[in-house]
């Protein structure tokens, strides 16, 4: 099993995305997959500029951007890889911008005059190769409210029936400034679930190594509440505890050593 992470975040390898997906690579690797990171920070990738050459007769599905930037660089990772892991920061209730210009320019090599039904949906041809590979989305966000990351999971379903192909899981990550435990060491005391969170991820990597695709309880176990609060899940949804957490958060010594 070959498997390639495309990582969006803005931080690149100093974030919790990339904390989170080292941790899936620790456990896909120990179980025999080979693994790539492609952090799209670090790359140049133009946003796709609506052009249209890449449909034209004088270059059909090549981008004016070919060789000129690392997009088919990454498309060539992809086309390699058995599956991939979508992963992004939340940013403004979706996905970082990285990502979308990214996916944008999978545009190039779509023929998008052959149109067809994909799925039973009105679509046009893809490259297989490129687009319709299993993947799982990995979306990390600071904040605990379910509609912060609810458009992007929205966006990768909608994804897996347009371009023909599997989500085989979904990692959802919130209350991600509990992850930083590089700056705050401390806060896997004050917060056990993280590391049960952290052994999660690293079994998700296993079974993404061996079965292609995350186990409902392991998905389970790597989304869950990390705020030691009993059934906080459901009392996050109720206005006063929302005050209430407000208030927690607006006072840093949640991050300070007792």
């Amino acid at each position: 099993m070959k498997i390639l992470a495309l990582n969006a975040s803005h931080r690149g390898e100093k974030g919790v995305t990339a904390f989170l997906l080292h941790q899936l690579q620790q456990g896909a690797l120990e179980s025999g997959a080979t693994w790539e990171t492609a952090t799209l920070a670090r790359l140049k990738i133009n946003r796709c500029l609506a052009c249209a050459e890449c449909q034209g007769e004088d270059h059909p599905l090549t981008c004016v951007y070919h060789a000129k930037d690392d997009a088919y660089q990454v498309f060539a990772q992809m086309a390699s890889a058995d599956l991939l892991i979508f992963a992004t920061p939340i940013y403004l209730m979706t996905m970082t911008g990285l990502m979308k210009t990214l996916l944008d320019r999978t545009y190039a090599t779509m023929d998008v005059s052959a149109v067809r039904l994909s799925n039973g949906l009105i679509h046009h041809h893809l490259n297989p190769a490129i687009s319709s590979k299993p993947f799982v989305p990995l979306l990390v966000c600071s904040n605990l409210e379910n509609a912060s990351w609810q458009n992007a999971a929205d966006y990768f379903r909608r994804y897996a029936r347009f371009m023909e192909t599997r989500q085989v899981g979904q990692l959802i990550r919130n209350a991600s400034n509990l992850f930083e435990l590089k700056k705050h060491p401390h806060l896997a005391q004050r917060f056990p679930k993280v590391l049960e969170v952290i052994a999660a991820y690293q079994q998700a990597g296993r079974e993404l190594a061996t079965r292609g695709q995350l186990s409902w309880h392991t998905q389970r176990r790597a989304n869950q509440e990390v705020i030691p609060v009993p059934f906080f899940w459901l009392l996050k949804h109720f206005r006063p505890i929302k005050q209430r957490i407000v208030t927690v958060l607006n006072t840093p010594s949640i991050f300070e050593e007792e």
